[in-house]
């Protein structure tokens, strides 16, 4: 037998297969059908009964009640009021009142540092009779009763002049988020921070800063020695940009927010070395109020000496705690501002906003009372060694608030 006459035969049907094949479908569906009604009934409700004929089972009617149920689990909208960014969403069925009564297991020690945030808040800013409009938002003025922005925007401090004190500034806020939360957050509020005017809502995060208890400074970008290979930014104060462009550059870097009590240098070797502008600089600041901070790099001698030529209400940092960001070196740093303290009744120090300055300062400050030092805000030491000068000067004074011919903003 050939292979082609195998796979022919194997694969005709027999003449009996299709009669077959039907009976037994037929006896296998009656018996389906007999199964069911024994075992589920009729569906309205009848015992089950022979029936002369196999059908379909009838279907269950549809019942108004569950249409209804389905319908009001259907998740609805959320719905909006109006457009305020503000108002937040509801939800339909929801009661936006919350009443829980008293709560308990609530935890003691957040309310505790709940309350000595409120008790430690800054006024907000602006205050009154201190501000006028500028090219990006108020500036800075001294008001008609002598108030400047440099005492009222300070943090009140009443420490014990007979104790080493020791202030920090941290710079470089506003433009790490995680950062500046931390440092707001978790950062005594004697430190002192200092903002980048360039910050995304620049004026928000001196806000909460300020309801953090913690005074504020802004920082404008100087000209480097490399510049512009290193740009510290829009508006740098310029050694050759003449005194009118730099006066306008340093209008709207001041008028981008409010509430500081002084300002300090972002970089600025070459601009802080080079006496002239940088006392020009100074004299601007004191007219409109506002303190002046140095971060302590570079020529100290100068930049104490445009301060006497202006007349100027300005300090020096005497450390910079972080050139070296690890936080072995900060801790060092911290150590010399301690020494620094003792020699002379107090130390300034600066940082960046780099995570291991601001962690290592706070786990610094946390045992300074106790090593026999008093925390202070910048802000103070600087009252403090001003008014040291002026005992040991007798020619150094604090000019005029402010002359006629500087009225306008590009004095």
């Amino acid at each position: 037998m050939t292979t082609a006459s195998y796979r022919r035969q194997t694969s005709e049907a027999s003449p009996f297969r299709g009669p077959l094949l039907a009976g037994g479908g037929t006896a296998v569906l009656f018996a389906l059908g007999i199964a069911a009604i024994a075992l589920f009934g009729d569906p309205d409700g009848r015992p089950p009964i022979g029936r002369a004929g196999l059908g379909p089972a009838p279907e269950p009617p549809l019942r108004a009640e569950v249409t209804e149920v389905e319908s009001a689990r259907r998740p609805q909208p959320v719905q909006f009021e109006g457009d305020d960014p503000d108002i937040e969403p509801s939800l339909p069925g929801i009661e936006d009142v919350f009443d829980p009564g008293p709560l308990a297991g609530s935890d003691p020690g957040q309310a505790e540092i709940d309350h000595a945030r409120a008790a430690n808040a800054l006024p907000a800013a602006p205050l009154a009779g201190l501000t006028e409009p500028g090219p990006s938002g108020p500036l800075p003025i001294i008001g008609v009763d002598g108030s400047r922005a440099s005492q009222a925007y300070a943090r009140p401090w009443h420490g014990d002049p007979n104790t080493p004190a020791i202030a920090i500034v941290v710079g470089g806020m506003g433009l790490n988020r995680a950062v500046t939360e931390a440092a707001i957050e978790n950062l005594p509020p004697e430190v002192a921070l200092s903002f980048a005017p360039y910050a995304n809502d620049l004026q928000g995060w001196v806000d909460r800063a300020r309801a953090a208890g913690h005074e504020v400074l802004i920082e404008i970008p100087m000209e480097p020695y490399d510049y512009p290979n290193n740009d510290p930014g829009p508006h740098t104060l310029l050694v050759d940009a003449g005194a009118t462009e730099n006066a306008r550059r340093l209008t709207w870097l001041m008028s981008q927010t409010t509430g500081y009590f002084a300002v300090t240098n972002y970089l600025g070797a070459r601009f802080t070395s080079t006496e002239n502008p940088l006392a020009d600089t100074m004299r601007r600041l004191e007219r409109r109020g506002v303190a002046f901070l140095h971060d302590g790099s570079g020529r100290r001698a100068t930049v104490e000496a445009a301060g006497r030529a202006a007349g100027a209400h300005w300090g020096i940092a005497d450390r910079v705690l972080d050139e070296d960001p690890s936080p072995r070196s900060i801790d060092e740093r911290l150590l010399m501002l301690e020494a620094l303290a003792i020699q002379n009744g107090s130390a300034i120090g600066a940082g960046f906003a780099y995570p291991a300055t601001v962690d290592q300062v706070e786990s610094w400050a946390a045992g300074l009372e106790a090593r026999g030092y008093v925390l202070a805000p910048p802000s103070a030491i600087m009252n403090r060694r001003a008014a040291q000068r002026a005992a040991d000067e007798p020619s150094y004074r604090i000019p005029p608030a402010r002359s006629e011919e500087d009225s306008g903003d590009g004095h």
